[in-house]
């Protein structure tokens, strides 16, 4: 099953057709793109029986499938690749860098997140991409066991956490949501894929090519903290409430870390993609400089 958002409707995707929820359903589910996880055990229900194949898509474009988020979570340094790379700069530093027994935890305000067809804005010299497997919370979690967090899980999509890094390490403490939270640095999409459409959620390829150049290509196997071990944590802290979506973390191949360094500029397309799941696509745009 694959949800998404057109014209700021909640719609299921089938094949190349488009069926309207509110429409198909009678109005038991509204036209609140959040709708379908605010009751996510019905709606998951209903939508398994819904046969119509729905009307064609036309010209109408996809727009972020989950725009209302209660809470935005975000994980640091999570894959073990890119971890080495950022111990690699650290070394050149004079720093180490070990593997986390906790993860790295931060917030993207939801006001940074757009759809996957989007532009992004570039409105400073050091802003780096992160492709990410994003999870949608479908069912509210607190305190949940490790075996039982894939349960409270509507789907998963792609992501980018955009990042501008000097931002990101300006002050006398990084400050990760500041670095992550732009207008537009939160691209997401195309639609939310329930686990029955997914081959091995632990186990997926992503990445992301700029202008046809990979950048990024990994798997989730890779990842130090879990989806489930995330949730598990999360959920021990505060509730995870539907709706709500974790940036679970991206693998190695970010701009920073290059030598020499790379980052987006205006006119350049990113694409990042995760196996089963789909593609964004987003341009890079010009924007006014961010103040320092």
């Amino acid at each position: 099953m694959r949800i998404a958002r057109i014209e700021n409707r909640p719609v299921l995707l089938r094949g190349e057709g488009v069926v309207d929820i509110a429409r198909a359903s009678a109005g038991r589910f509204g036209t609140d793109p959040n709708a379908p996880f605010t009751d996510w055990i019905a709606f998951h229900e209903w939508a398994s029986t819904v046969d119509d194949p729905g009307e064609p898509l036309g010209a109408r474009s996809l727009g972020n499938p989950v725009p209302h988020p209660t809470q935005v979570f975000g994980v640091g340094a999570n894959y073990r690749e890119h971890l080495k790379e950022a111990g690699a700069a650290a070394a050149a530093a004079g720093r180490t860098v070990e593997i986390p027994t906790s993860p790295l935890i931060f917030t993207k305000f939801p006001s940074c997140l757009a759809g996957p067809f989007d532009p992004i804005p570039i409105p400073a010299a050091t802003i780096d991409w992160e492709v990410e497997l994003v999870v949608v919370i479908g069912v509210r979690a607190e305190h949940v066991a490790i075996e039982d967090a894939w349960s409270h899980v509507a789907g998963l999509t792609v992501g980018q956490d955009i990042t501008d890094r000097t931002l990101q390490f300006q002050g006398i403490a990084p400050q990760f949501s500041m670095g992550k939270s732009l207008p537009g640095f939160g691209p997401l999409g195309p639609s939310v894929v329930t686990l029955d459409d997914v081959a091995d959620p632990d186990d997926l390829e992503l990445g992301c090519s700029l202008d046809g150049d990979v950048m990024q290509r990994a798997r989730t196997s890779d990842l130090i903290f879990d989806v489930p071990d995330l949730i598990a944590r999360l959920s021990a802290v505060c509730p995870l409430l539907p709706g709500d979506i974790i940036f679970t973390g991206t693998p190695s191949g970010v701009g920073m870390f290059r030598k020499p360094q790379l980052f987006l500029k205006p006119g350049q397309e990113l694409t990042s993609w995760i196996e089963g799941i789909g593609e964004l696509r987003n341009p890079t745009i010009d924007a006014p400089r961010r103040a320092q």
